[in-house]
């Protein structure tokens, strides 16, 4: 055990998660927050780890999708944010979703009751102190002002920005069940689930061209200040879709594939709203991928022209906030330390990563990396095989070719196979059993398979490698 502490500064997922990965070395941590202090235009409580923009952690399949293969790595890791995640969780089909409130609680308490760790809610508005000689920057993508000022001053170069949106959420006892009925996608059950994990509202043709309609011509918020600042494509408010093309949204988040009106069996709808429970006790649901930029008066209005919604009252609108993350690839060593100034790393979305789970996860990788440099052990980085890995790569230029395409190219990324190198043709392998002949659509099912059995046996072994030796022991 050391009595030197490591600060970190932010209390959202990745800074928590970043905290309990260090203290859980032996080493002190404190964590600055400055929500208690002073609020951000997106969050509504003080609680650290508080969700923001959807309770969905998305897919929890970990042998098909990158996303479920993230959370499987972290609980190998044993990370705080997954076990609050777990520990809290609501039906969600195939998703991890989570009561937002009994998570927050969760990693608070955590925190809270670790011996090694002292949070302190007070601004940090430059960077760290030279005294801090062992930081990490946690801020997301609400960093205050003026530390985003002192970054870009040591730096050099202006963070990129984009916008981001929060989508609706409404009372369930005012949704019109005579219209909408429960059921997952394909019926699709899920860790936690029962095949009924959403709320579909359908549409015909006529309401659906009446909707985008409305959609196109609703009064938004507008941030000229910051005319030019592209959108990440993950997280399109509904309005920007719409604009995108008449069709866009029923191919998109409003896609009526895979569901059956419970009330009108043999009506094929033209498209289909679904909401998801937000919180354990069932009384809230969120509107799936309907972030937005409308104004407050016209989103109530337009949003209550979906059939079931008609009298519907919400518990919190949708909104806009910029969101900033770092040219990482430029800025950052491979074990995320900011180049111009050793001991000082960044973790979560301000890397350029998006995503709940994305963010903890650099936030864990951080974590891990500070607490070597803190007892003097080597830097081991994640196989480039692993979820972790990857991600690592991405935002440290493993995907880039030249130093022009650095300053051209990195965008904020999702966990994905794209991310991954190939596996070997050898491991695409017919399952046992398999008959009949062998097509692309199986062929891909069978790559997906490869690359999660490699990356869990990669990912096992490289935690067996840095595991403590009083662990070992």
């Amino acid at each position: 055990m050391t009595s030197r502490p490591i600060h970190i500064v932010g209390g959202g997922l990745a800074g928590s998660e970043a905290a309990w990965q260090i203290a859980n070395r032996g080493i002190p941590v404190i964590l600055h927050e400055m929500r208690g202090v002073r609020g951000t235009d997106a969050h509504k409580t003080d609680g650290l780890a508080e969700l923001v923009c959807s309770n969905s952690f998305r897919s929890d399949d970990s042998e098909h999708n990158a996303v479920g293969l993230i959370h499987a790595e972290m609980r190998m890791a044993d990370s705080l944010i997954m076990r609050s995640g777990d520990a809290n969780q609501v039906p969600a089909g195939g998703a991890l979703a989570v009561d937002r409130d009994g998570f927050s609680d969760a990693v608070s308490k955590a925190l809270h009751g670790h011996p090694l760790i002292e949070i302190v809610r007070e601004e940090v508005t430059g960077l760290p102190p030279e005294d801090w000689d062992l930081a990490i920057i946690a801020t997301g993508p609400l960093t205050a002002q003026s530390l985003a000022d002192a970054i870009a001053l040591e730096t050099g170069a202006d963070s990129l920005a984009f916008f981001d949106a929060i989508a609706p959420i409404v009372h369930f006892d005012t949704i019109n069940m005579d219209i909408a009925w429960f059921q997952s996608r394909y019926d699709k059950v899920g860790p936690g689930g029962t095949g009924k994990d959403y709320i579909n509202c359908p549409m015909n043709r006529e309401q659906y061209e009446a909707f985008v309609d409305a959609l196109v011509a609703g009064d938004k918020t507008e941030f000229r200040e910051w005319e030019g600042t592209p959108y990440f494509d993950g997280c399109l408010p509904i309005e920007v879709m719409a604009e995108r093309g008449r069709e866009t949204l029923r191919h998109g988040p409003m896609k009526p594939m895979g569901l059956t009106n419970a009330h009108k069996p043999d009506e094929k709808a033209y498209a289909v709203v679904q909401l998801r429970q937000d919180n354990a006790l069932g009384t809230l649901y969120n509107m799936v991928g309907f972030q937005t930029k409308l104004r407050y008066g016209p989103q109530a209005e337009i949003f209550r022209m979906i059939p079931g919604l008609e009298n519907a009252e919400f518990a919190r609108l949708g909104g806009l906030h910029r969101n900033t993350y770092l040219n990482s690839p430029v800025l950052l060593g491979d074990d995320l330390q900011l180049k111009s100034r050793p001991g000082l790393r960044f973790a979560g979305q301000i890397t350029g990563c998006e995503g709940y789970v994305e963010s903890a996860a650099i936030g864990l990788l951080a974590g891990r990396f500070a607490a070597a440099d803190r007892l003097g052990e080597p830097i081991s980085l994640p196989p480039p095989t692993t979820a972790f890995g990857a991600l690592l790569n991405h935002i440290t230029g493993g995907h880039i070719v030249s130093e022009d395409e650095k300053k051209r190219s990195f965008q904020p990324m999702n966990v994905n196979f794209g991310l991954f190198p190939p596996p070997d043709e050898g491991a695409l392998k017919k399952p046992e059993g398999y008959e009949g002949r062998w097509r692309g659509k199986d062929k891909a099912i069978a790559k997906k398979r490869a690359l999660t059995d490699r990356a869990k046996r990669d990912i096992a072994a490289w935690l067996e490698t840095i595991r403590p030796r009083a662990a070992a022991e």
